[in-house]
């Protein structure tokens, strides 16, 4: 369903509009007897996204000539990715790289997409990567990969409560099989319960392959919710009772992982830190500690990093994952250990939840973007993918830390941002 390349609306293609028709839609859509969601039921989706942005248009008085430029196809978009589509936002894309990555999965020379608008950015992590480059590469390991999902339970009083928790917990093997019959791809690999008064969470766990696993796990824990709630008398609240904890910061998930649990590391010499970065080890380790430790633990905040998240969002987009999980990479912890021949500098991340199939992961664009990284669609064996991508990401982070801690322990921060655009006065 490509336009011209990528400069004609693709849902003006085809034999032509039928103007007496979609006229008699945008009239029943004024009147309400036609809602914007239902125009794909009666015309062609690349039709539906074009009348819709019409409408718009003339309602709210807006040229929307830009949102209606695309590539992607939008038949798939409008049905699986995008309620009420009416085109779509640009985000520019660039490249970092190459980055030497020395990982279970991700090995060899990569260039990161990183989808952003924030001028500096992409510079920064290209510095990042050039230093890691140079120092031999970035080692990379998954820690834990489980994908969460935790129905709350209400118990008639605490003594239920605790039979509730202990009732799933004997019955591990048997909440397993059921959640077995619901996907042929994942697989139940833990349950933790907790209770408060009387309430009940019960955290379950998924191994969700090369899917980042949200759908999979939340089906899954519907069937075995239902079970519970029938063999204990408990009553089921909510299907997420935020003990998961999804799109939301959260101590669990930097304790315990949710998604893929990364770590990467790089060692530098002092040589390559005064070349590369222009400062020295003590001034580096001195800058992590009082910042990103000390800073951000007198600030109460739940991650120990420069600016991880502003990599895992700028890559999350590019890469067609969920965007709101994104808030996962703040969690970040950066450390900074002096060495005799430099520095060993590491990130964890603790949480990333990502997937190469499902999702965003089939818009034409983020498929592009992971073919880029090699890893689209499914992997061989299955998750292979999806920890090669996790273990890019964190990758990626380690090298924008880097930078960025280089940058400030230097004092080149505000220049920096003042030569790329940002830092000018208006």
């Amino acid at each position: 369903m490509a336009g011209d390349e990528g400069h004609r609306d693709p849902a003006r293609a085809g034999d032509g509009p039928d103007h007496g028709k979609e006229a008699e839609i945008k009239n029943k859509l004024r009147d309400g007897s036609v809602r914007l969601y239902e125009l794909e039921k009666q015309l062609p989706p690349v039709d539906a996204v074009r009348v819709r942005r019409e409408f718009i248009e003339e309602e709210t008085g807006t040229t929307l000539e830009n949102i209606g430029i695309f590539s992607i196809d939008v038949d798939r978009a409008s049905t699986r990715n995008c309620e009420n589509m009416i085109g779509t936002v640009q985000v520019p894309v660039g490249v970092a790289g190459p980055l030497a990555i020395n990982g279970e999965y991700a090995k060899g020379l990569f260039w990161l997409p990183l989808a952003t608008t924030e001028g500096a950015l992409i510079a920064s992590v290209n510095r990042g990567a050039g230093a890691i480059t140079k120092a031999g590469g970035a080692e990379v390991r998954i820690l834990h990969d489980g994908m969460t999902r935790a129905p709350v339970f209400a118990a008639k009083s605490v003594g239920h409560a605790k039979e509730i928790a202990d009732w799933a917990e004997a019955h591990f093997d048997d909440l397993a099989a059921i959640a077995a019959t619901t996907t042929n791809h994942g697989k139940m690999t833990g349950l933790v319960t907790f209770v408060t008064g009387t309430s009940v969470f019960i955290r379950l766990e998924f191994d969700t392959k090369d899917a980042m696993g949200m759908n999979m796990v939340t089906i899954a824990g519907a069937k075995i919710a239902d079970e519970i709630a029938q063999a204990t008398g408990a009553r089921l609240i909510a299907l997420s009772g935020n003990m998961c904890s999804d799109k939301k910061p959260a101590a669990i998930n930097g304790i315990m992982g949710r998604g893929r649990s990364v770590v990467a590391g790089v060692a530098l010499s002092h040589e390559q830190i005064a070349k590369i970065l222009k400062t020295d080890a003590a001034t580096m380790v001195e800058v992590n500690y009082r910042k990103n430790l000390v800073g951000s633990a007198r600030a109460g905040a739940m991650g120990f990093n420069a600016h991880a998240a502003n990599v895992v969002a700028a890559m999350f987009i590019a890469c067609g994952q969920d965007a709101a999980h994104a808030i996962d990479g703040s969690t970040c912890m950066t450390t900074i250990d002096a060495t005799e021949s430099g520095v060993y500098v590491a990130v964890t991340l603790p949480s990333l939840p990502v997937g190469t199939v499902g999702g965003g992961t089939s818009v034409d664009t983020q498929q592009e973007c992971l073919k880029i990284l090699g890893v689209a669609g499914g992997g061989s064996p299955a998750g292979a993918n999806a920890r090669k991508l996790a273990e890019i990401i964190a990758a990626g982070v380690l090298a924008g830390e880097l930078s960025l801690i280089g940058a400030l322990a230097a004092q080149h921060l505000a220049r920096a941002h003042q030569e790329l655009g940002r830092g000018v006065k208006r």
